[in-house]
């Protein structure tokens, strides 16, 4: 049975992909995180779910497909959990649990970048959940840097990956100051700045590597760069979104500009 969670809720369908339709939009769609089209029938039905908004039947599908299905089902979770799930420790668990999958799947396929990014994606959210702090502290900051760094590896062009390390750079200079954050972590802000460029480079579409970028100038600039911050959430906000998620982002761009 599904999870019980509510699909995200659409004034049209313009977000229904038929199998057809997925694979005609699969470049467009998939643009960020590099994604090969699947080529299992399950698969591609949790990919339809994922990107019409219902997440719980996107990780049902990818579940019960399992291999390349499994991409999806945790593509889904994490996103509902990030964007959705109002209970803190609901999401928390959400995010353990992906996290648990996208570890297991990299282990199956260590050539799948994906399996990778996913798996840092959903430590960095949980990292956040529980503070950067006892994050560091527990030791999550290599695991998300040696995933995404395995990923980019992988996969030179995937956005995503490149975005999080950016985000990750400028979190933990942000939590523990340049100077620390460099010495011990290797998180420094020339850094962080290159790969949010090569983020917007490899996928100019894209609403959250703005928004990301945004949120990094500010927690490494402050107010010296809040001009350059509010421009990225306008253009943001400005979006024209192709799924569920990136409706996401440019609802939660608006909401910032608000």
């Amino acid at each position: 049975m599904a999870k019980k969670w509510a699909a995200f809720p659409y004034p049209d369908k313009a977000y229904v992909y038929d199998a057809a339709g997925l694979k005609k939009s699969w470049a467009r769609l998939h643009r960020g995180d590099c994604e090969p089209l699947p080529k299992e029938a399950g698969a591609i039905d949790a990919w339809r779910h994922f990107h019409a908004g219902a997440f719980g039947d996107a990780v049902e599908a990818g579940r019960k497909a399992g291999g390349a299905g499994i991409g999806a089902a945790v593509k889904a979770q994490m996103i509902y959990a990030n964007y959705l799930e109002k209970s803190d420790k609901a999401k928390l668990a959400l995010l353990e649990e992906a996290a648990g999958w996208a570890d297991a799947r990299r282990s199956e396929t260590p050539k799948d970048a994906n399996a990778h990014y996913y798996y840092a994606y959903a430590l960095g959210r949980y990292s956040q959940g529980i503070s950067i702090t006892k994050a560091l502290a527990q030791g999550y900051g290599g695991k998300i840097k040696d995933a995404l760094l395995t990923a980019i590896k992988l996969e030179p062009r995937h956005a995503d990956a490149h975005i999080a390390f950016g985000s990750y750079q400028a979190e933990i200079i942000d939590k523990v100051g340049g100077i620390v954050a460099g010495m011990t972590y290797g998180a420094k802000k020339d850094s962080a700045l290159e790969h949010y460029q090569k983020a917007l480079k490899f996928n100019p579409d894209s609403a959250i590597a703005r928004i990301e970028y945004a949120n990094g100038l500010i927690m490494m600039f402050g107010k010296a760069r809040i001009a350059d911050a509010e421009k990225l959430y306008k253009e943001a906000a400005a979006h024209r979104p192709a799924d569920a998620m990136e409706r996401l982002d440019v609802e939660h761009a608006r909401s910032e500009l608000d």
